[in-house]
């Protein structure tokens, strides 16, 4: 189950290339982002003209053909400098990923192509406003008329909705069948009857808009169903298999811009005439943080390498990366705060806009709590085994 594992060559190239554009074109702007509660249009500007906004289309769709660990390593470094622009490619790949992994070929040539081409982003409609972790009970429903599909419903806590051109909507399209009678479609933003509720008010990742999606018999050509009718839950599982992984990798990058700006103000902070890296209560802190970050960065790796070779163990390693990775990074952005005492409490600093962001990760994709019924399940039925 585990990984004897270092970086390629290339992926350390990727990790530099992003580190450089986050630096440059996307950090001076975190700050203002937040303030601001606004879309991060320089950090888009910047990942689409670097090609990271979407590095997971393949190539025979116009992408960069990123695999799991390069995708990683792009929501990482965006992250440690600002968790909204992060979402940029994490939600692109979330929201497209149903395409790649079900959909038609006419399905996947037009729309990764159009994603991979900057023509627009996609986002993920899941969640309704009483089917959040428990997404069988959904209301919102796909009927056939002819050769379309006309959809009615509510989708709420939707990323990036009202950007996005693009969004996989889940839909009832046999009551009777549960989970088996959930179906897949890509609905447009232009699509007559597509309309979006006011951004939420939110405790952190404020660059990102998070909107209801309202659907008023928006009716769509029948090609646009992603595989067959009633696979469209088991698409959605399978999705958040893989991305799951991206939301480690954000959590892993939130952590370390914390810890390195903790380390830094460490070094210069002078208390009792010495710097407060010296004493040792501080030392033990901030030695925990870069342990556990580490940990969780090398089970991040470990579940992208999965998610690449879609193994067996991808479902136990997805839920373990994203929940160790989110609660690491709650903690060690509340410890990046302690070490700056009450500087830390300000929005003169990073770290505390870094803490309020980071707590999402450990709700969106799954709560934690849902993540420890996957991995128990996948424990039981014995995902371990081979060792």
């Amino acid at each position: 189950m585990t990984d004897m594992y270092t970086l390629s060559e290339e992926h350390r190239a990727i990790r530099e290339a992003v580190r450089a554009v986050a630096e440059a074109k996307v950090a001076p702007y975190a700050a203002a982002v937040d303030e601001d509660a606004r879309y991060p249009e320089e950090a888009a500007a910047a990942l689409l003209a670097s090609d990271f906004h979407a590095p997971h289309v393949p190539e025979a769709y116009g992408g960069a053909g990123a695999d799991a660990l390069a995708t990683v390593l792009v929501i990482e470094e965006v992250a440690r400098v600002c968790v909204s622009s992060s979402l940029i490619p994490a939600v692109n790949k979330l929201g497209s990923l149903p395409v790649q992994l079900a959909g038609s070929e006419e399905l996947k040539q037009k729309y990764l192509g159009q994603l991979a081409r900057g023509e627009g982003g996609f986002s993920y409609c899941l969640s309704e406003p009483d089917a959040g972790s428990d997404a069988v009970s959904m209301k919102t429903r796909a009927v056939r008329d002819g050769d379309d599909w006309v959809l009615d419903g509510v989708k709420r806590w939707i990323t990036n909705a009202g950007v996005s051109e693009y969004y996989t909507v889940l839909a009832v399209t046999d009551p009777e069948s549960r989970s088996r009678g959930i179906s897949a479609f890509v609905v447009e933003k232009s699509d007559e009857g597509v309309s979006f509720g006011a951004p939420e008010k939110k405790l952190g990742i404020k660059g990102s808009p998070t909107r209801e999606v309202y659907l008023d018999r928006v009716r769509i050509p029948g090609d646009r169903i992603i595989g067959a009718e009633g696979t469209g839950f088991e698409t959605a599982m399978r999705t958040l298999d893989h991305t799951r992984v991206t939301i480690a990798a954000q959590a892993v990058g939130v952590a370390q811009g914390a810890l390195d700006f903790a380390l830094g103000y460490a070094k210069e902070r002078q208390q009792f005439g010495k710097p407060i890296s010296d004493f040792q209560g501080l030392q033990f802190l901030l030695a925990d943080m870069g342990m556990k970050v580490e940990a969780a960065r090398q089970m991040t790796y470990a579940a992208a390498g999965r998610s690449e070779r879609n193994d067996p163990d991808l479902t136990f390693f997805g839920a373990a990366a994203k929940c160790f990775a989110s609660d690491v990074a709650m903690e060690v952005t509340t410890n990046a705060v302690q070490v700056l005492g009450g500087y830390g409490y300000t929005r003169d600093y990073p770290v505390e806009r870094m803490m309020r962001d980071a707590k999402i990760t450990q709700i969106y994709e799954g709560t934690n709590q849902v993540q420890r019924i996957v991995m128990a399940r996948q424990l039981l039925a014995g995902v371990q085994s081979q060792l």
